[in-house]
């Protein structure tokens, strides 16, 4: 089993390649049976016992009994597809994983499996899938897509055209031809994550060795997560000793086609780095939050100043930032952000290096103003891994009072697990948002570095100047994002 440092540092070579937008995706039968799918052994047991064959003695080439029930049902595959949509046609649940998954910015996924998994985890996420089942379908082009799915091997809707017998494996590269070319490209220029695959697969080892041999020692790394072998019932010590030597050197063997693996003894291992990765991810992405009518004591000139450097050098950072247009506020988190996207020669505004979202003023036909500015800031926090307060005020009746739009947006950002971040030395609501989390600060951000939460301390002092103030939450954004 892999060690802490080690599930580390590969959530944080998966999270670079997801910033550079890199990270593709392979899923195998593996990433479905949680959701009560079955792998293909479970599949074509029916199969094997419509030949009298018995399937675990047959299972390390199903792609031949497959096959042997064609051929004896006199080229007739009705049986073979039946199995395929009594098996893959249920109505399930999406799993975590596929959540997760559906969540990140990947947009491409190839997958052997024949179940509707990964586009309708895509559509839950509010993504567009551009599905790729047949060879036509990679001349067309869905609108607006925002992820690309290779089924490879076809799809539930049509299982006379799944690929499944030897016959079929045999002329996928007559039939299928732009799908090799297709993964050819893919696994030479992206870096790819193979979830659920045995590597038993004739066509990606048809492809691997055809990378392997054109690139030699300059290939491309991708990663893969397996299980360790596990100790059967009944089974001896010498036996599991055997399955774990072949093992070994089978994840040496893929090493040799550029593919690293990495161990797990347990499935739900796959979910906590899924997890890992998505709040990686996030972490590199802030939001600010921030309303002021009031700038007492330390003048406005000064605070807005200090908004426009604090925003600017957050995208210096290399951190995306997120914002509303916060009273009093908002304009300097703009004007920072934008100082440094035009002044550094060859930055363009990309999509998710500044995303803004105007609160509505006017509610929409029956809906509540109120409602739809809830919803609005889970839009916002959706995309964000530290959530950054600051002041926090308006003139209510002629009085200042705290903001509750940013205790709400502190509420959500709390339950959907960011690091909270309130400057409480700008006062008002960012004061008593620091004095709750100062209260228990394990409670509210996890465990983190000593130093971390030192810098946090030192925020709350209301005689801290705005440039000590400015030093320490980019401390504490840097070590964060170690």
């Amino acid at each position: 089993m892999a060690s802490e440092h080690e599930k580390k540092l590969l959530i944080r070579k998966l999270s670079e390649e997801l910033q550079e937008e890199n990270l593709a995706l392979f899923a195998g039968a593996g990433l479905s049976v949680s959701a009560g799918f079955v792998d293909w052994t479970r599949l074509l047991e029916p199969i094997a016992e419509d030949l009298g064959l018995d399937i675990e003695k047959e299972k390390t080439d199903l792609v031949s009994l497959a096959q042997y029930h064609y051929n004896a049902k006199g080229n007739n595959r009705s049986k073979l597809n039946q199995v395929l949509i009594t098996n893959f046609c249920k109505d399930v649940d999406i799993t975590p994983n596929h959540k997760i998954l559906a969540r990140l910015p990947i947009s491409t996924y190839w997958t052997t499996n024949y179940d509707k998994l990964i586009e309708k985890s895509l559509e839950d996420a509010g993504k567009i899938p551009d599905l790729k089942y047949t060879k036509e379908h990679l001349a067309q082009t869905t609108p607006r897509r925002d992820a690309i799915v290779y089924k490879m091997h076809g799809d539930i809707a049509h299982p006379n055209d799944a690929v499944l017998t030897r016959l079929d494996y045999e002329k996928y590269h007559i039939d299928r031809q732009p799908f090799i070319s297709a993964l050819t490209g893919d696994i030479t220029s992206k870096t790819f994550l193979f979830l659920g695959f045995s590597f038993t697969d004739p066509n990606l080892d048809y492809i691997l060795s055809r990378v392997r041999i054109a690139y030699d020692e300059n290939q491309r790394m991708h990663h893969c997560i397996l299980r360790t072998v596990q100790i059967q019932d009944c089974e001896d010590q010498a036996e599991f000793e055997y399955r774990k030597r072949k093992q070994d050197f089978f994840v040496q063997d893929l090493l040799g086609y550029g593919i690293e693996s990495f161990m797990i003894d347990d499935y739900s291992e796959i979910t906590e780095i899924l997890e890992g990765l998505e709040k990686q991810y996030r972490r590199n992405t802030v939001f600010i939050s921030g309303a002021a009518h009031s700038y007492a004591p330390k003048g406005e000139e000064e605070s807005n100043e200090f908004v426009f450097n604090l925003s600017k050098d957050i995208i210096e950072a290399n951190f995306n930032v997120v914002s509303g247009f916060g009273l009093g506020i908002g304009s300097s988190v703009i004007t920072g952000a934008l100082e440094h996207i035009y002044m550094k020669k060859g930055e363009t505004i990309r999509s998710e290096r500044l995303v803004l979202r105007p609160f509505p003023q006017y509610p929409a036909g029956d809906r509540d103003l109120k409602e739809i500015w809830t919803e609005y800031r889970k839009d916002m926090l959706s995309f964000s891994g530290i959530a950054v307060f600051v002041f926090g005020n308006k003139m209510v009746d002629g009085k200042i009072v705290h903001s509750n739009g940013m205790r709400e947006e502190f509420e959500i950002a709390r339950e959907k697990g960011l690091f909270l971040l309130p400057i409480g030395a700008t006062g008002y609501m960012a004061k008593e948002l620091w004095d709750e989390v100062n209260s228990d600060f394990e409670a509210f951000n996890g465990t983190a570095p000593h130093k971390i939460k030192d810098y946090f301390v030192a925020l709350g002092d209301e005689n801290i100047s705005f440039k000590d103030m400015f030093e320490n939450v980019m401390k504490i954004l840097t070590e964060l994002k170690k």
